[in-house]
């Protein structure tokens, strides 16, 4: 009896030490938030994307460094897409199950972003598209689950135009100027032709639309067409190696490198490191910040990150500009993450269906950004059920021969051209997709 009853104890002792280490596992999986990290770390595109990559996860880092999101560890996976829409809607159905349900996905690909705007609804998982994506995903009232946060390619090629209106002395003086577009031949080179096609009805400037076939290497056929043409202006809609390419035709057929303007995908190091004193003067437009080396949350992670031994890339990478923009990328996701929290529970893991909230009201004001070490760097971004990107404010910067330095004051996309294109291209898509607007009580919830 005594024998039995020391067993049954023994059986009740380590039942009980078992639902406690459940309880535990379960406790600590419970805090944790899952962050899938779409990245091309590999193939054409990889000079332009490791940046971006190792800015996102650093980021990721810091701020479990700071002690996660109100206590809430943040937890990631990197997937490979190599920049393919294939691979990239691949790995969105690997990871979007995974760690208790994916937070959000950040395609880092207008091709991809296409691709899982109609998938994101059905999985209630929103999609960011941080500077990139479909132009009219601002409206919210359509795209539900779409966020273009701080600028769409609109806004990037309006501000574009209004630069070389006021270079020019005014927007009547564009009459008759020739511009034109050099782009890459997929979704992403493709967004900016409606405003700029709308721009140049306005102003009586003649467009002309130059396809680069991707990846981009080869451009000779392109830039003879340029040679012929003398443009007034060139805008350059790269990415990954078909910058630095452009640039060395540019070079070599005599074009200008001061009137070249590139969208802020094609504005960055490696666009133009290996290009040399041949890219000096080369401009681009860029999404709020450009290179920041003195930013303190890049001083913060060198100190908190990397001095650790943990920093995700090399430490001369840190603060570049395609680093600084995977970190804001990945901030914008915290912050989603943390005003989800203010309404459903603070230090508790957030669904996607609980981080849409959020990410459609942030509330990112400038002391907000000061404090979490973006002084500088960024405006304030304030979002709502029918403004999915919150900002449209943007900056010139030039390439001096060794470093990116601002040339030009803050400019503000013309509203009174973005909204009805907006409106119109989102009505367009509902209607193909048979969708209804959001209703009022929709957009509380």
């Amino acid at each position: 009896m005594k024998l039995r009853s020391t067993v049954l104890a023994v059986a009740v002792a380590a039942a009980a030490l078992s639902s406690a280490l459940v309880g535990t596992a379960a406790h600590a999986q419970a805090k944790e938030q899952f962050f899938p990290v779409l990245v091309y770390r590999t193939g054409a595109y990889a000079p332009n994307g490791v940046p971006w990559a190792n800015g996102f996860v650093d980021y990721l880092k810091l701020t479990n460094a700071r002690g996660g999101i109100n206590g809430v560890k943040i937890i990631w996976e990197e997937c490979e897409t190599g920049y393919a829409t294939d691979r990239g809607v691949e790995c969105y159905e690997r990871l979007k199950g995974k760690h208790g349900g994916a937070t959000m996905f950040q395609p880092l690909s207008t091709g991809i972003t296409f691709a899982l705007t109609e998938k994101a609804p059905i999985d209630k998982i929103p999609v960011m598209t941080v500077g990139y994506g479909r132009s009219e995903s601002q409206d919210g009232g359509v795209f539900k689950w779409n966020f273009p946060l701080a600028g769409t390619y609109w806004v990037a090629a309006d501000v574009l135009i209004q630069h070389i209106a006021k270079k020019e002395g005014g927007f009547d003086k564009l009459r008759g100027k020739k511009i034109a577009l050099v782009y890459h031949d997929s979704p992403f080179g493709k967004e900016p032709i409606p405003l700029l096609q709308e721009r140049a009805a306005m102003h009586g400037f003649q467009l002309s639309l130059l396809p680069v076939a991707p990846p981009g290497v080869e451009q000779k056929s392109t830039w003879l067409q340029v040679r012929q043409l003398r443009p007034d202006y060139l805008l350059l809609w790269g990415w990954g190696v078909m910058n630095s390419s452009a640039l060395k035709e540019a070079q070599a057929v005599g074009y200008p490198r001061e009137k070249m303007y590139g969208v802020w995908w094609a504005g960055a190091e490696p666009d133009v490191k290996d290009v040399g004193a041949g890219a000096k003067g080369y401009n681009a437009v860029t999404m709020q910040h450009g290179a920041e080396p003195n930013a303190p949350f890049v001083k913060e992670i060198l100190e908190k990150v990397h001095a650790k031994g943990q920093g995700t890339g090399p430490k001369d990478e840190v603060g570049s500009v395609l680093y600084v923009r995977g970190a804001i990328s990945a901030m914008l996701a915290v912050e989603g993450v943390r005003a989800a929290q203010e309404r459903f529970g603070k230090g508790k893991v957030m669904t996607g269906e609980q981080v849409r909230w959020g990410l459609e009201n942030l509330n990112l004001t400038q002391a907000k950004l000061d404090a979490l070490g973006f002084k500088g760097v960024m405006r304030p971004i304030s979002t709502s059920c029918q403004d999915h990107m919150g900002a449209a404010w943007a900056r010139i910067h030039t390439w001096d021969g060794s470093k990116w330095q601002f040339t030009s004051d803050w400019y503000q996309a013309d509203e009174q051209i973005l909204k009805p294109m907006v409106r119109a291209a989102a009505d367009k898509y509902a209607a193909e997709k048979k969708l209804q607007r959001r209703t009022p009580q929709d957009c509380q919830s």
